[in-house]
């Protein structure tokens, strides 16, 4: 991504953030933030590391969209 020193572009990424949905964002968090594995995640959630990577490509698209200042399509709000 960008300089994350930035202020302007980590108000957009808190932004993005919050914008999807609660699971995927708890899977982006504890991937990025938290350094978990998909496996971690999914034992933590209770999904399988299938569900765990598709919940977190999901995460990334939207977050990538968001961030290119495009905004999310009502539809893909909800996958």
């Amino acid at each position: 991504m960008s300089d994350t020193s930035d202020p302007e572009f980590l108000r957009r990424l808190e932004e993005a953030v919050g914008n999807i949905p609660r699971l995927q964002r708890e899977i982006f968090m504890a991937h990025r933030l938290d350094d978990m594995s998909y496996r971690q995640i999914a034992d933590r959630t209770g999904l399988t590391v299938r569900q765990v990577e598709r919940h977190m490509a999901k995460a990334i698209y939207k977050l990538s969209k968001q961030m290119d200042g495009r905004r999310l399509s009502w539809w893909e709000r909800w996958f």
